[in-house]
C-alpha cells in the first residue's frame, strides 16, 4: 500500500471540489475532442497465438515448438491471413478474431509487436537483476508496471492518470478526464485528478430516492450536510467526494440509461457480451460529450481471465470471441458518432506467455507481447516494433522457454498515444519519467 501525503490528499480533494455544476447542454467545436480507450486483458494474453507467422518457414518455426500434441497449435489453415504493409511475409490472426482481421485489412488496426515493461533497453546478455523490471513474472507487479510505466520502483500513479493531470483544464467545468469501467485501478490514478468510476453495464444513479416530498427533503438535507464547512481535511475531502458523486450521478444516469442512443443498434446483437456492454457505456458517454463538456477523455475497460496455465486453446478462443466483435462494434460506433479519427482504442496486458507449452495444454508467464491499436488516426494495416525470432534460446529469448525480451517499452507505446492525445513534448517526461532512456519517444503508428 502506498502512503498518501497530506499535500497529495489535499490536491485530490481540491480537484474533486472543483466539480460544481455540469452544464445540461454545451456546443462543442468540431474536431475539438479526443479520447483514448484502454482495454486491459487481465491475466496475460498469449501473443504467440494472437499473431502467428503464416509463411512456410515462419509457421514451421512456430509448429516445431507448439506441436499438435501440445494442444496449443493453431492449424495453418485456420489462421486469418493479414499482410502487414511493411513486412515481406504474411501473418495470421487467431481464428476467433475475424472482426479484427477486417479492421486490419481496412487499415484501421495496427499491431505493435513485442512490447513490454522495461527499465531501459536490454539485450540477452544483460538479462539479470537490476537490469530487468521488478518481480518480472508476477501478475500484480506487471499489471502495475504496465499501468504506471515505472518498472523498478512502486508507483502511486498510472500513466493514464498522469496524462489526465496534463490535460484536465481542457474539459469544461472540470468534468473528469478519466472514466473507469473496471473499478479503481492504478492506470487511471493521477497526482491531482481522480477517475470517475461507472458500472460496466446498467445506470449510475443515486439509490434510495424518488419523487416524493419526503425523499426530496432527505436529498436536500444530504446536500446541505455535504456543503457544510469543516476544519478537518479528511472530512472536507469526504464531503467533496460525496458532492461529486451526487453531481455526476445526476449527469451520468440519463446518459447511461439512454435507450435511444444512436449507437444502440450496433451493440444490440452482442447481448450477453460483457466487453461489448462496457464499450457501449463508453460510446454513450462519448455521444454525450457536448452535454458533459468533455473535450479530452480516457476510458479504462477490462477483460479476463487470460491466465491460461491450462486449457488455453478453448479459454483464449472464448475470450477472443467476446473481444473481437466488441472492438469492432465500438469502432463502428465511433464512425456513427463522427469521431473515428478522434478516438483511439488500444490493448494492454500483464505480459506475454511462454512460447514453449506448459503441462495441461497451457503456457506460463513470460514478458514481451503484441498489442492492438484501433482507430482512423492509426496507421493501420501494418506492424510496428520488431516481431521476435521464434526460437527457444534464440536471440530474443530471455531464457530457454520463449520469454521474449521486449524490443519496445511501455513508455514508448504510451508516449506515442499521449503525443497524439495532445500532451506537450515538454510534459512527456513527467508522464513517462524513463522515456529518455529509450531511443524514440514516437513509434510512428499514429497519424
Amino acid at each position: 500500500m502506498h502512503r498518501t501525503s497530506r499535500r497529495h490528499f489535499l490536491q485530490r480533494a481540491g480537484a474533486l471540489a472543483m466539480l460544481c455544476a455540469i452544464p445540461q447542454a454545451r456546443a462543442q467545436a468540431a474536431g475539438d475532442y479526443k479520447a483514448l480507450v484502454c482495454v486491459f486483458l487481465y491475466g496475460g494474453n498469449d501473443g504467440n497465438n494472437t499473431v502467428v507467422p503464416l509463411d512456410s518457414a515462419g509457421y514451421a518455426q512456430y509448429a516445431a515448438v507448439r506441436s499438435a500434441a501440445s494442444g496449443l497449435q493453431l492449424a495453418q489453415s485456420s489462421l486469418l491471413p493479414i499482410q502487414p504493409a511493411s513486412a515481406a511475409t504474411p501473418y495470421g490472426l487467431h481464428p476467433s478474431l475475424p472482426e479484427l482481421q477486417a479492421l486490419f485489412d481496412q487499415r484501421k488496426l495496427a499491431i505493435l509487436a513485442n512490447v513490454g515493461t522495461l527499465v531501459q533497453p536490454i539485450s540477452k546478455q544483460q538479462y539479470k537483476p537490476g537490469q530487468v523490471p521488478l518481480s518480472l513474472y508476477s501478475h500484480s507487479d506487471q499489471q502495475a508496471q504496465w499501468q504506471s510505466s515505472v518498472s523498478d520502483v512502486a508507483s502511486g500513479t498510472g500513466w493514464g492518470g498522469r496524462i489526465a493531470d496534463k490535460v484536465a483544464t481542457q474539459n469544461d467545468n472540470g468534468f473528469p478526464v478519466v472514466t473507469s469501467l473496471g473499478g479503481t485501478v492504478l492506470y487511471t490514478t493521477g497526482k491531482t485528478t481522480r477517475a470517475l468510476a461507472i458500472p460496466a453495464s446498467g445506470s449510475f444513479a443515486l439509490g434510495g430516492y424518488n419523487n416524493s416530498a419526503a425523499s426530496a427533503a432527505r436529498l436536500a438535507a444530504l446536500k446541505q450536510f455535504l456543503a457544510a464547512g469543516s476544519g478537518n481535511q479528511f472530512v472536507a475531502a469526504a464531503n467533496a467526494i460525496g458532492d461529486q458523486a451526487l453531481t455526476l450521478s445526476a449527469v451520468m444516469s440519463p446518459i447511461l440509461a439512454n435507450a435511444n442512443s444512436a449507437v444502440a443498434p450496433l451493440f444490440a446483437p452482442l447481448s450477453g457480451n460483457a466487453t461489448a456492454s462496457a464499450l457501449f457505456q463508453v460510446a454513450k458517454t462519448i455521444e454525450a460529450r457536448a452535454a458533459t463538456g468533455a473535450k479530452r477523455q480516457i476510458f479504462f475497460v477490462s477483460l479476463g481471465n487470460f491466465d491460461t496455465h491450462a486449457n488455453q486453446a478453448p479459454t483464449q478462443a472464448n475470450l477472443f470471441a467476446q473481444l473481437s466483435p466488441a472492438l469492432k462494434a465500438f469502432y463502428d460506433a465511433t464512425v456513427a458518432l463522427g469521431v473515428a479519427s478522434e478516438v483511439t482504442t488500444f490493448t494492454l496486458s500483464d505480459f506475454g506467455r511462454t512460447f514453449q507449452p506448459a503441462s495441461g495444454a497451457g503456457t506460463d508467464h513470460a514478458w514481451g507481447n503484441h498489442q492492438l491499436v484501433i482507430g482512423d488516426a492509426v496507421k493501420g494495416g501494418d506492424f510496428f516494433g520488431k516481431y521476435p525470432t521464434l526460437a527457444l534460446g534464440g536471440p530474443d529469448d530471455a531464457e530457454q522457454r520463449g520469454r521474449w525480451i521486449p524490443t519496445t517499452s511501455v513508455d514508448q507505446y504510451g508516449a506515442t498515444l499521449a503525443k497524439w492525445f495532445g500532451v506537450a513534448a515538454t510534459d512527456l517526461p513527467a508522464v513517462f519519467p524513463y522515456l529518455s532512456r529509450f531511443p524514440a519517444s514516437d513509434l510512428g503508428f499514429m497519424a
